[in-house]
């Protein structure tokens, strides 16, 4: 029977990520995942596409996954916001000593270079594919029983499976939801004119239409990510678009921005949701990524809130076993649970109320928002404020988003 410090169940972006940060620091780790890995990182682009802000950014780079990215993300030199075509925008453009807000990869780069540091970090055991069978935690440490019979042991465990999180269902942590009646419609696309490093996020009453830039293609071709929201109800007949029509209307949707379009990826979509848990950890338990919270990809903050807890919990786990404490102790559970619940439920609160401001309907809702939009562009220190949210530099920040090893 093996046994670790930590057991990770779920093997994505978080929890990888997580598993790596552990390892890093000399936390004895195991990641149990059902997904092949063969499967996951298989040739292709399939559209989908993550803005890494600039403090989860730094983390990357500290424990060892930056240098495998290099040259494969597209840095984000400005934000520029605005209700539908109008020309009252918000534009964040940081100053050229603070660095690009964030970087766009495609989500498969970013798999196949955790999975490659994963592989090769020393005290990180990955399980995959594999399924635990049972899972039992008390107060004396937790057991997981695999799909295959094999058992291992450990003093905590990190649910990281995601929004249907069997690990939290298990612990009868209670979860704040609603539906928003939209579905994000995911593609990549080749477009005439070049991005020049911006990102756009612009708001119709259907929901918002973002613009992610993308490295060129190796032939040149300038690329970027969409993430086209629409009602539920028009959801059917926008995916069953032929591709001509299709393109068509993101071109419409975009004013002609970025010129002629083609898709470049499959299409493909999801509904979208909001979800938070009451809590984040029980005895011997910890949530990470979207097993605690689910946003509106609004402000692109989904992954980099997983991140946000990747780097607490890893600084909260490291300091107290350097004291001597068991990774499960409930004192450092509580310390995770103090630092992470405020800055989660802001973030997820204010992305669900841009989400219904920008969603209402009417002349004077659409004036309202521009006389916003206007007056925050006017407003130094609140713009400043947005800004250092969107690069995940809030709060009180952990060393590893500060890109400082613990």
């Amino acid at each position: 029977m093996d046994r670790y410090d930590v057991i990770i169940l779920g093997g994505g972006l978080v929890g990888l990520t997580l598993g790596i940060a552990l390892a890093r620091h000399q936390v004895s780790v195991a990641v149990i995942d059902p997904a092949d890995p063969d499967k996951v990182l298989a040739t292709g682009f399939d559209g989908r596409a993550s803005a890494v802000a600039s403090a989860p950014w730094r983390m990357l780079q500290a424990i060892g996954v930056g240098e495998r990215l290099e040259g494969k993300g597209c840095p984000i030199h400005a934000i520029k916001v605005q209700d539908g075509l109008s020309p009252e925008s918000l534009m964040f453009e940081p100053s050229a000593d603070d660095g690009a807000l964030g970087h766009m990869f495609e989500n498969r780069d970013l798999r196949i270079a955790l999975d490659q540091t994963a592989r090769a970090a020393e005290g990180l055991t990955l399980l995959r594919p594999a399924r635990p069978a049972t899972v039992e935690r008390d107060l004396d440490g937790v057991r997981v029983t695999l799909a295959d019979g094999r058992t291992i042991t450990g003093a905590l465990l990190i649910g990281a499976e995601g929004r249907q999180s069997p690990t939290r269902e298990a612990a009868g942590i209670t979860v704040a939801r609603w539906r928003y009646e939209h579905v994000a419609m995911i593609a990549s696309i080749a477009h005439e004119k070049p991005h020049g490093n911006v990102a756009y996020e612009i708001f119709y009453p259907a929901g918002p239409f973002a613009i992610l830039p993308l490295i060129d293609g190796p032939d040149g071709e300038h690329r970027s990510a969409l993430v086209w929201t629409v009602d539920e109800k028009h959801a059917p007949a926008m995916l069953g678009l032929p591709d001509r029509a299709y393109q068509a209307e993101a071109e419409k949707r975009m004013g002609g921005m970025l010129g002629a379009v083609r898709l470049i990826s499959p299409r493909s979509s999801y509904p979208l949701g909001f979800h938070h848990a009451a809590r984040i950890t029980d005895t011997r338990l910890a949530l990470v990524g979207d097993a605690a919270h689910g946003i509106h990809p609004i402000a692109g903050q989904g992954v980099n809130l997983g991140y946000r807890d990747v780097a607490a919990l890893t600084e909260v786990l490291v300091e107290g076993m350097r004291l001597g404490l068991d990774p499960g102790d409930a004192q450092l559970l509580a310390r995770y649970q103090r630092w992470r619940s405020l800055d989660s439920f802001l973030v997820a609160s204010s992305t669900d109320g841009l989400t219904r401001l920008f969603g209402l309907k009417g002349r004077t809702a659409r004036t309202v928002r521009r006389i916003g939009l206007g007056a925050v562009q006017r407003l130094g220190p609140l713009k400043k404020r947005f800004m250092a949210e969107a690069r995940g530099e809030t709060g009180a920040m952990p060393r590893l988003l500060q890109g400082v090893a613990i």
